[in-house]
């Protein structure tokens, strides 16, 4: 598993809906990436010399900017690193 470091998290994306509130079933042509995941781990907590203290923890599902971060696949899974200010809120 990577470990991010510093102040970057990194996420799990929460898969694309296929089923809208209203019953609508949606091809995979339509469905949005999601700006929803899940935390999988936390950088080092060292930004220039200096500890830095995460408001998110492992296990928190998050909303992050949907064009932030860098994507990465890791044993055939895709994940986000985003550095902490780029995460929006907790849900």
């Amino acid at each position: 598993m990577l470990k991010p470091l510093g102040n970057r998290v990194l996420i799990e994306p929460l898969e694309a809906e296929e089923v809208t509130k209203s019953g609508i079933i949606l091809p995979d042509s339509a469905k949005e990436e999601r700006s929803e995941g899940k935390v999988v781990a936390i950088g080092s907590g060292l930004v220039d010399g200096k500890e830095y203290k995460f408001s998110v923890k492992v296990g928190d599902k998050v909303l992050y900017g949907k064009y932030s971060g860098e994507e990465v696949k890791i044993d055939k899974k895709d994940y986000k690193v985003v550095k902490e200010d780029e995460i929006l809120g907790i849900l």
